[in-house]
Parts: C-alpha cells; structure tokens; sequence
C-alpha cells in the first residue's frame, strides 16, 4: 500500500525535527527518501523506518553545504525514479555570537545551507513535484524570522529569508497542485543550542523547549491542511505577534540581553 504513495524528500533526516518529521511520514505509510551528512545515523534511521513501518526509506549520505550537492541529490532521485511528492526543506544551523568576531566561513556555509539549498531544491524539484496529482513543499523557518536577534544576525536573516520566499513561492504555485507551508517553531530540544554555541542558555531553554515530536506533528498536520504559515505554541504566537505591535528597537535590546555573550 505505501508504494503506491509518492516519496517524502526531508533534508536534515537523522536528528531533531527532521528525524521525528520522518516517523510522522512513515506512521502515515509514506515512503520516504532521507537526506543528511551523517550516514551512520541515516542508515540506523532508514533501517528502523522499514522495519517497524514497512516503508521503503533509502537514504543519502551528502554534505548539503558542499557545491551541487542539490543537482546531485536530484540526479540520485531521478535515476532511481522516485516519485517524489513532498518536499520538506529542514536542513540547517546557527551560529551564535559577535558577527564581527565569528568565523566567516562558518557564517557563509550557515547562509548556503539555511537558504541557498532551500532556494536549489525548490526549484529542481518543482518539476518532479509537479508531475503528481498532489504535492507539498514544507520550509522549516524560525520565529527567529520574525525579528533581528543581535549574536544570532544571520542566522535570524537566514530564516527572514526562508519565510518570504516561502510566501512568494506559495503564491506563485497557487493554481498548480503543490502547496507550500512555512512552519517556524521556537526553542525546540534538539542539538541546535549545543551546536550554535548556546550551551549557556540550555537550563533557561528548558523551560520554554518544545519536543521535536510535538513540533513534528504540527509541522506535518499544517503542511496537509494546506496552511500558509505557522507558528506553533502560544508564547511563540504570541512573541512574534509582540514583534508585530512593539517598536523594534525595544524587541531587538530585549533579544540582545537574552542572548548576550
């Protein structure tokens, strides 16, 4: 039975979001195609998947950061025929602290793989999501989108940039069969605080911390009930609304003193 139904491509598939958004795809019976750096825990992923859920879920092993690493995961999918109808675009990092003292090229790597590759594989994969009777694309954004946060400058920018090209993707779709959804969650406990740098701020995260199932879950609901864009959470809903009402420069001093060096 789940043969029949077209693949789910999810980029950053073997941890946090990605991983838990794969389970909500093989609970449904969708097989899936599973992309990320780490093959070891791809393969683990993969195997569990099948086991437990009788999908098929094939996987590969890629450095999306790296130069054509989108043409190739294309060239992979259509060389196997994979009948892919779901995009989802979760693949990304952040990298915390003074812009002007960080490292550039951890900058600049944070920049292609939190948009460039969304940009990339929007667009080579338009055309094989367009061959189905129904297709999504999902963005996992940030709240962090909605606002400057001083310490996180570009990863925030790179989110901004997510939600709005999201937008203008889901209006030009708009009379074709794929639809696009923008979901930008919080704090979620996963290994972005620890990898951004932000240890520091990992007790008072906890209190605030969503679960990456919970979020999975949503993510996946909003994305089938065609939403346009959510936040999930009420104090997530309710910061950006903040950041909608508030003078930006008192929303940007307050960000800097939570996320202060």
């Amino acid at each position: 039975m789940s043969q029949a139904k077209s693949y789910a491509l999810i980029t950053g598939a073997s941890k946090g979001i990605g991983k838990s958004i794969a389970f909500e795809f093989a609970k449904k019976g969708y097989p899936l195609l599973l992309i990320a750096r780490s093959g070891e825990e791809l393969k683990a992923l993969s195997q569990d998947l099948q086991l437990n859920y009788s999908i098929n879920a094939p996987f590969l092993s890629i450095d999306l950061s790296e130069k054509e690493a989108s043409l190739k995961v294309t060239n992979w999918i259509k060389m196997n025929n994979y009948p892919v109808g779901f995009l989802v675009n979760n693949a990304g990092y952040g990298v915390w602290g003074d812009f002007s003292k960080s490292s550039l090229s951890d900058q600049l790597g944070m920049m292609q793989l939190n948009m460039n590759v969304v940009v990339e594989l929007s667009h080579l994969l338009v055309p094989i999501l367009s061959q189905q009777k129904q297709a999504y694309i999902l963005n996992i954004s940030s709240t962090a989108a909605y606002q400057a946060v001083p310490t996180l400058a570009v990863y925030s920018a790179t989110k901004a940039f997510v939600l709005s090209f999201t937008r203008a993707l889901r209006y030009e779709l708009a009379q074709t069969s794929i639809s696009v959804t923008c979901f930008s969650p919080g704090p979620v406990d996963t290994g972005f605080a620890s990898r951004a740098g932000l240890d520091a701020l990992g007790k008072m995260a906890e209190k605030f911390n969503m679960q990456p199932d919970e979020v999975a879950k949503m993510a996946v609901k909003a994305m089938f009930n065609k939403k346009s864009e959510v936040i999930p959470g009420f104090i997530n809903f309710i910061s950006v609304y903040a950041n909608r009402i508030l003078p930006k420069a008192f929303i940007e001093k307050t960000a800097a003193g939570i996320y202060k060096i």
